[in-house]
């Protein structure tokens, strides 16, 4: 019978191998998002470009409507946002054209952890229990409790189901995590 540690050193080698790979999972390079996180890119884009470029033009002509451009600190500050702008809008753009695949949540099973899914588990070197959503790097934010698939924690939980203990090694050594629930994240 093989210990704990065991089935997640196996765990571990079996998802990062060639059998993981094509299967929805982000392990040679692929970009993959959410469904719900493809909306949000897609509708960020869209107010930059519809909105935003449209204000930071009408403050670029009142400000050139002041006079001097030389020492005209709107319309520098002006020009500075539309930057910032066309800079966003390029980089979502690029962001979009990467997107391989997108995980339909409503596709997505509790039986193990996937991205999609809403997981709740306990960090037994903090005594804690902590709670999270595993998404595509490109969502990633841990303010909203969204981890990547591709950060450390995200990529040992992949896979795992509900009483399974992983073992995640982190910059402050090894830590475990006992999953306590898995549930579709429905955004």
């Amino acid at each position: 019978m093989l210990a704990s540690c065991d089935i997640t050193i196996f765990r571990a080698a079996f998802w990062k191998s060639a059998l993981y790979e094509g299967k929805g999972y982000n392990m040679a390079g692929k970009s993959i998002v959410t469904r719900a996180g493809l909306k949000k890119l897609e509708d960020e884009l869209s107010d930059l470009k519809v909105n935003k470029r449209r204000e930071v033009a009408a403050k670029i002509k009142e400000a050139r409507e002041q006079g001097d451009l030389s020492e005209n600190a709107e319309y520098d500050a002006a020009k500075d946002e539309q930057r910032d702008i066309e800079a966003r809008i390029e980089e979502l753009e690029q962001i979009l054209k990467g997107i391989d695949q997108v995980i339909d949540e409503d596709e997505v099973t509790a039986d193990h952890i996937n991205i999609g899914c809403r997981v709740r588990v306990f960090n037994m070197k903090r005594d804690k229990e902590m709670e999270f959503s595993i998404v595509g790097s490109t969502e990633a934010n841990s303010r909203e409790n969204k981890i990547s698939n591709e950060a450390p924690v995200g990529r040992a939980l992949i896979g795992a189901k509900v009483g399974d203990v992983v073992t995640v090694e982190t910059m402050v050594g090894e830590v475990q995590y006992k999953v306590l629930s898995i549930a579709r994240d429905v955004a």
